[in-house]
């Protein structure tokens, strides 16, 4: 599949710059397509494997997002960095990443544990907390691995 360009190509995020965002961002969008071929796009927090080229989303064993993957595993994922301030002016610059790219299902404890602790170190470093979330939540916990094909990021001046 050939994805789309951006059509204003000076407001264009490296791929560093995304990278970056996806990193330091702790959530964002993941739409999927949903019953009836409704979009379904709901939050979530995400661990990004640069080197890989996979997002990682934890979730639940059943709901509407696992059901319309096991239907379609196509998927994008938005996340929105922290808007920033333009020197002498109330405008906010922002910049946003777009992933495209299929889902794979992961059903692996050791992978959930792995993968959900670096999700957690996002958060926090206590990982006494850590500890006893992996416990209680990982025997019910999926990972999901977006597998990025296309990964595009733009900048924009609100004004």
């Amino acid at each position: 599949m050939t994805f789309r360009e951006l059509t204003r190509k000076k407001k264009k995020l490296s791929q560093e710059e995304c990278a970056a965002l996806l990193h330091t961002e702790k959530r964002g969008v993941l739409s999927v397509l949903g019953d009836g071929g409704y979009p379904y796009g709901t939050p979530i927090n995400h661990w990004y494997d640069e080197a890989g080229g996979v997002l990682y989303f934890h979730c639940g064993r059943v709901g509407h997002r696992l059901d319309a993957l096991r239907a379609c595993d196509k998927a994008s994922f938005c996340c929105v960095g922290t808007p920033e301030d333009v020197e002498g002016s109330w405008a906010k610059r922002v910049r946003s990443v777009v992933a495209f790219g299929r889902v794979e299902i992961i059903d692996d404890r050791d992978k959930v544990v792995d993968i959900t602790t670096k999700l957690c170190h996002k958060f926090t470093d206590d990982e006494a907390y850590i500890a006893r979330e992996l416990e209680g939540f990982a025997p019910a916990t999926l990972l999901l691995a977006l597998h990025i094909e296309h990964l595009c990021g733009k900048v924009v001046v609100e004004q």
